[in-house]
């Protein structure tokens, strides 16, 4: 029986600087929702060389975001499993960080903007391949409202609360229709004048 992947993984400075590379979260995003792989496996749905998923996939390792998965190997291939579910970023712990640890911080949350918005516009481009059921499942929305930044702490925490009671809930592969779901969630000021 597989180990089933860890929750969710708060990030430190040493995690953080191991993962704000664009082609390691890539990398590890491609793990997450579609199970393990091999290097060449990743190079050719990546569109990279495999000589640099390996590459990416070893610092990734070495950081602890992923971990050999020997029952799907065969001989010298080298199969890789993500370790845990997701990352939980928070801005707190990086407050007093040098110059460094900031611009992965920035490289980091940028690369997760560009994520949301290729994995956004996929769904929009392709909501037509998929059931009726699921395009009706589906859900955009947007809407404001006036917090303080208490309040908007703790509605983002209670989204997370929320998101996190699914996980018992959770269908298994072999369950019909289900698939794997991906959830954006952002939470910030704008200027009204």
């Amino acid at each position: 029986m597989t180990e089933q992947p860890q929750k969710l993984r708060r990030l430190d400075a040493r995690a953080l600087r191991g993962l704000a590379h664009p082609l390691r979260m890539q990398l590890l995003n491609a793990l997450r929702q579609r199970g393990p792989a091999t290097a060449s496996q990743l190079a050719t749905r990546l569109g990279e060389s495999s000589g640099a998923t390996s590459y990416h996939l070893r610092q990734l390792a070495a950081h602890g975001f992923v971990e050999d998965a020997p029952e799907h190997g065969k001989g010298r291939e080298r199969w890789w499993r993500a370790v845990d579910e997701g990352v939980v970023f928070d801005n707190t712990e990086f407050d007093s960080a040098g110059p460094e640890v900031r611009g992965a911080a920035e490289l980091f949350l940028q690369e997760i903007a560009n994520t949301h918005a290729r994995e956004t516009s996929t769904w929009l481009g392709t909501r037509d391949h998929w059931s009726e059921a699921w395009t009706r499942a589906s859900h955009m929305s947007d809407m404001s409202l006036r917090l303080t930044p208490e309040l908007a702490g703790e509605l983002g925490d209670k989204m997370l609360e929320l998101i996190d009671s699914y996980r018992d809930r959770v269908a298994h592969e072999d369950t019909p229709a289900s698939e794997r779901v991906r959830i954006h969630m952002h939470l910030f000021p704008v200027e009204t004048d």
